[in-house]
């Protein structure tokens, strides 16, 4: 059996940063376990080619959630990362921190460490911000960030001008002093490419002699010694191999596959292992619970102006701007279509922005959710709106289905299922009504095509929100950071309580949501969790 002090599962966007970080002195022998391939891939490396990785037979977990009853029964669809970057190789590349109260309260949950002031320096050391270092943003770092103010479509100019009209600030970074208002996103992208965890953490890394990377490998369990874990059993083809950990296990593997895998491996709610056969090593209830996610809408019309889908509907507009990016790396397809976007408060008496919004210059009115081809846009000039929900409320859990560590797991995240997420998504519903009224959104709007101008009540739109919402793919919670054993699963060193060599790194660990996009706090968490670890070890 091979040996190694750390054994990490899941090269995703903590997992990565993880390998780096504990090997980076030599003195530590690290181990990096993924189910996945490699990340060598044209519609990985490509930014646009998430468009196709969204739905990718080998690149993706394609997971189903349970119907949803706040969904009118509709079942959400769930990408995950199943390659080396994890879901950093397949996402949007959006970058967004999430807001100070954020980790402020993570604190005031009994997390120490975790506040704000704590892990602002992480987030600047973790990155390479082409715009600048400032007193709150970082350069030098692994993960390169681009602005991409200056090459955004035209009409996102009309979306920041109406965004003004309606009463928002113009926002120049929503990673700075602030995040509330309005403007253009920054994305994780280098020269042309996509800047995904392994892009910025493991290639660098790759080549020592203390570090090794094993794909296609498949943890089907934790081993123990009692409560201690040494380590894991994989899945690579058709063998089932043991490696093992001399210091510890890491769970790297996200919302979905850390909480699996630990269920799988005998911690978890002992009624849910035994009905499955499982020895119970150490009852966790929490394993699996306080499931969140944002969910969200578009609002989608034609244009009076030419938008991304003139570019990338006919195929001598595909035939140009491939060219483009063979020849220059630039043009669309080195952008995400999520190119404007905002923070505001549904209503004055909220005390921080609780919603996030999207502007992207191209639509897809015929496209199930998950299956978008972003280069197969609709056939006439469109453009979308759309809103997410920055706090929810409601709460789900997910659970083995069986002992079978291959079977996708049962996943409940029940949206909607408190008022105070339908009321405010209602609220984010008047607001893009109010926003296509502005001047500026006049000019580019021909008419309203979702949810059209006749749905007006709001218990028409209220039906609506139920009959299009969607996960907008950012889970986490599902194994939360606490002081307290009973209501949490791993301690604020992300250790798990009650084992010992066991920790959890990843985004499950999030006791509450962080506002807007979660890979850059998840990277976080991965850069203050090595810290953490190499501190212990010492």
């Amino acid at each position: 059996m091979d040996e190694f002090d750390y054994v990490i599962v899941g090269a995703g966007s903590a997992g990565c940063v993880l390998a780096n970080r504990l090997s980076a002195d030599g003195r530590h022998k690290v181990a990096l376990l993924e189910a996945g391939g490699s990340d060598l891939n044209f519609w990985v490396r490509m930014p646009i080619g998430y468009g196709k990785t969204f739905y990718h037979n080998t690149l993706n977990w394609k997971y189903l959630t349970e119907p949803v009853p706040g969904f009118d029964g509709r079942q959400s669809y769930w990408p995950r990362g199943r390659v080396v970057g994890g879901s950093s190789s397949i996402n949007a590349m959006v970058f967004i921190r999430g807001q100070a109260q954020d980790f402020d309260g993570w604190r005031a949950l009994g997390n120490p460490g975790w506040a704000y002031e704590d892990v602002l320096p992480f987030f600047k050391r973790m990155e390479d911000n082409l715009s600048g270092a400032d007193q709150w943003r970082g350069r030098g770092g692994p993960l390169t960030i681009t602005n991409i103010e200056d090459v955004a479509h035209p009409l996102c100019q009309n979306y920041l001008a109406g965004g003004v009209e309606a009463g928002l600030v113009r926002n120049q970074d929503f990673n700075g002093a602030t995040q509330e208002g309005i403007g253009i996103y920054q994305i994780t992208t280098r020269k042309g490419f996509r800047c995904s965890a392994a892009t910025a953490y493991l290639a660098p890394a790759s080549a020592r002699s203390n570090l090794r990377v094993i794909k296609a490998a498949h943890a089907t369990r934790v081993l123990f010694d009692g409560k201690r874990a040494v380590g894991i059993e994989y899945r690579q083809g058709s063998e089932l191999r043991s490696i093992r950990a001399r210091r510890e296990v890491i769970l790297s593997a996200g919302a979905v596959n850390t909480p699996q895998l630990l269920q799988l491996s005998g911690v978890g709610d002992p009624v849910l292992l035994r009905r499955h056969g499982l020895d119970v090593v150490l009852p966790a209830p929490n394993v699996g619970r306080n499931l969140q996610d944002h969910i969200g809408f578009d609002h989608l019309y034609k244009s009076t102006q030419p938008t991304l889908n003139d570019v990338l509907r006919p195929w001598w507009g595909r035939l140009k701007v491939g060219l483009r990016y063979v020849l220059t790396l630039s043009g669309p397809l080195s952008l995400s279509v999520n190119q404007g976007g905002g923070f505001f408060r549904t209503n004055p008496g909220r005390t921080r922005p609780n919603m996030q919004l999207y502007f992207s210059p191209v639509s897809y009115t015929r496209a199930v959710p998950g299956k978008r081809a972003l280069m197969s846009p609709d056939p006439f000039a469109g453009f979308l709106v759309g809103v997410s929900n920055c706090h929810p409320t409601s709460l789900g859990q997910l659970a083995i289905r069986s002992a079978d560590p291959f079977a996708p797991p049962e996943i409940q995240p029940n949206y909607l299922s408190t008022e105070e997420d339908v009321q405010e998504l209602l609220e984010g519903a008047h607001f893009l009504r109010r926003l296509a009224k502005t001047g500026p959104m006049r000019e580019i709007i021909e008419s309203e095509i979702r949810p059209g101008p006749e749905v007006l009540s709001d218990e028409a739109l209220i039906a609506d929100i139920r009959a299009r919402s969607g996960s907008v793919f950012h889970p986490c919670g599902t194994c939360a950071m606490g002081a307290d054993a009973s209501a949490s699963v791993v301690d604020p060193r992300l250790r798990v309580h009650g084992l010992e060599s066991l920790r959890v790194v990843d985004a499950s660990i999030f006791p509450r949501i962080t506002s807007g996009n979660l890979n850059a706090p998840t990277i976080m968490v991965g850069e203050k969790g090595a810290d953490l670890i190499l501190e212990d070890a010492r």
